[in-house]
């Protein structure tokens, strides 16, 4: 069995080049007014089945196709309303971190720190 093609125009034009040697070898060999060979025939032949199949391939691709049933999904029934949860108890307020002192505070309390420091007595190494 052959082996379908997408096409039958290759395979067309290979028969019609056999089928042109085949007559260009006669009319060389024989002259042109011996009568057609076997070969030449059977490559006749092949050539009008296989345009016949490429006719009968195209009135194929002209049907109509077959269309897939589209599916008709039945409709969800409506959810259910949920019934309303119990309020939950608020929960406690967070202390408050509360006092905690800004840059500027802080900026302040080094330089009194500093300035405590330098009119503070120093101690001496020797006591």
């Amino acid at each position: 069995m052959p082996i379908r093609t997408s096409s039958m125009t290759p395979q067309i034009q290979k028969n019609g080049t056999r089928l042109h040697l085949a007559k260009a070898l006669r009319v060389h060999s024989q002259g042109a007014d011996a009568p057609t060979s076997d070969d030449e025939k059977a490559l006749l032949e092949e050539r009008q089945a296989l345009k016949e199949a490429r006719t009968a391939r195209q009135a194929q691709a002209r049907m109509p196709k077959p269309v897939a049933a589209k599916v008709v999904k039945a409709p969800k029934a409506p959810k259910l309303p949920k019934a309303p949860k119990a309020d939950k108890e608020p929960k406690e307020a967070k202390a408050a971190k509360g006092n905690k002192p800004s840059r500027a505070e802080k900026l302040t309390k080094k330089a009194d720190n500093l300035e405590a420091a330098k009119k503070a007595e120093r101690k001496s190494a020797k006591t």
